[in-house]
């Protein structure tokens, strides 16, 4: 088994005015060698968006791009006519494929957006692109995970890679077991919230642990603790 602990104040820091973010992974302006990818997941940013702020028109192409909020409201538009708001609850996907151009806004001046945005590299490359969201029901990832992206499960979103990912809010002292949907993946467990064991490893608020070689995690709950797990090939 490999592991490698991903602490939070480890993170590339971006200040833009409108948007302060953490970046897990290489991003941008900030490059470390040793932070490119884990697998198919290519980038974890951790944004606030400010009241006002917000994304232009963009283009992106061959990547699967999940937004996932937590607080406030973001408007989605782009250039096949997808368009929607996305809030606590709401999972978002986007298979940019061949090609597609969109914008991301806060427009609420009041009120900041605050998210995770996760790029996975796309299974089969050149597809048509698509956009799709849902809203998930919060009671569905009490005290265990909720599965809402998958390549093959009808109840989450799907997506152009053999990837998963699942959300969770567990209560002090409870004791998850996580076990993969297909045994020759890694699990990426990022800490949203609270504070966690695992592996024998202590993890905090946004601290993550990467792990291949494993078929399932054995996670306890030190706090009341929100947790994403994105189970990933090795590509």
């Amino acid at each position: 088994m490999k592991k490698e602990v991903y602490r939070a104040e480890s993170r590339g820091h971006a200040n833009y005015g409108w948007l302060q973010t953490n970046y897990s992974f290489s991003f941008a302006d900030y490059y470390d060698p040793r932070r490119i990818r884990f697998g198919a997941l290519r980038v974890l940013n951790d944004d606030t968006i400010l009241g006002g702020g917000g994304f232009p028109l963009h283009s992106h192409a061959d990547m699967e791009i999940v937004t996932i909020p937590f607080e406030g409201a973001l408007e989605h538009k782009d250039t096949l006519g997808g368009k929607g708001v996305i809030r606590a609850g709401d999972v978002q996907i986007m298979s940019a494929g061949s090609g597609i151009t969109h914008s991301e806004f806060n427009h609420p001046k009041e009120e900041a957006v605050r998210l995770l945005q996760i790029w996975i590299l796309p299974e089969k490359e050149n597809i048509a692109p698509s956009y799709d969201q849902k809203k998930f029901d919060l009671t569905g990832r009490k005290n265990k995970f909720q599965l809402v992206v998958s390549p093959r499960h009808k109840d989450a979103l799907f997506i152009n890679q053999r990837a998963y990912f699942s959300l969770g809010e567990f209560e002090k002292d409870k004791k998850i077991s996580y076990e993969l949907f297909e045994k020759e993946n890694g699990i990426f467990l990022f800490v949203v919230e609270g504070n966690i064991r695992v592996l024998d490893e202590t993890l905090l608020k946004r601290d993550a642990l990467g792990v291949f070689g494993t078929s399932a995690l054995q996670i306890e709950a030190s706090h009341n603790s929100s947790l994403l797990i994105i189970e990933v090939p090795n590509v």
